[in-house]
């Protein structure tokens, strides 16, 4: 699999250390424990596109918001994780 760092190019994905999924949004400080739970344990496993959280380890160290199909792993779309807009 390639994926299309902005600074480096499409560099291939050993040079990469998946993170997570990242459309989940932290919960507020002062919500309530069931809404933590949720957040770090209960997550989505989607059969199509989806945002995950990429680090490029042995690149520029830049983390990534890379969209990519879970059927094809086709990646669509990547972005620096500081610009990235839901």
């Amino acid at each position: 699999m390639r994926i299309p760092c902005p600074y480096c190019g499409n560099r291939d994905s050993s040079e990469f250390s998946y993170r997570s999924d990242a459309a989940p949004v932290r919960p507020a400080a002062d919500a309530p424990v069931a809404a933590f739970h949720d957040y770090v344990y209960l997550r989505d496993n989607p059969a199509g596109p989806i945002s995950e959280h990429w680090y490029h380890a042995a690149g520029c160290r830049a983390w990534l918001v890379v969209t990519r199909d879970t059927r094809t792993h086709e990646i669509s779309a990547a972005a620096i994780a500081q610009e990235f807009v839901r």
